[in-house]
């Protein structure tokens, strides 16, 4: 069963994009499309994560190729239409977590990239996720909370991680 929408419960999903090409020549790592791998994984992790019961409210996305494709898997599958935000490209993880704030629903998947989608997962774990590889997904909840700025200043309650590899 989901959690969507009601409810003290607040919940945060974070997404590395998935495996994505190298660039090729006179193609900009803004421009770089997913490979084989990351086309197989996306839809994966997007069913591996509805089956651990996350439903989103809202998904924002950076506008890279990689993480906009990534981002329409988990939106094909949730029903929910991703929201670009040409700032998480490169974002930091503060950056990354204003992001979810500012969707003010009480559940948020976010995709984007490294360093700070790994520096945020580490932060929000207490160092217990060190690093999250192409599509890893990492879920945070927080219960009897109906108030985003509870993610920066307590632990949660839960945390998951999950990786295609």
């Amino acid at each position: 069963m989901g959690v969507r929408g009601g409810g003290a419960v607040i919940r945060l999903a974070l997404v590395r994009h998935a495996k994505s090409e190298w660039g090729s020549p006179g193609v900009a790592d803004h421009d770089r499309a997913l490979n084989e791998r990351g086309l197989h994984d996306a839809p994966v992790m997007a069913a591996r994560l509805a089956d651990s019961g996350f439903v989103p409210d809202a998904i924002v996305t950076s506008t890279a190729r990689r993480a906009r494709t990534t981002a329409a898997a988990f939106g094909e599958r949730f029903g929910v239409e991703p929201v670009l935000r040409p700032g998480l490209y490169g974002a930091p993880a503060e950056e990354l977590l204003e992001a979810a704030v500012q969707q003010g629903a009480p559940s948020v998947l976010v995709v984007a990239h490294d360093p700070g989608m790994s520096v945020l997962a580490a932060r929000l774990s207490n160092d217990s996720i060190g690093h999250m590889p192409t599509c890893a997904v990492a879920t945070f909840t927080w219960r009897d909370q109906d108030d985003w700025e509870v993610a920066d200043a307590l632990d949660p309650d839960e945390w998951t991680f999950d990786s295609p590899r």
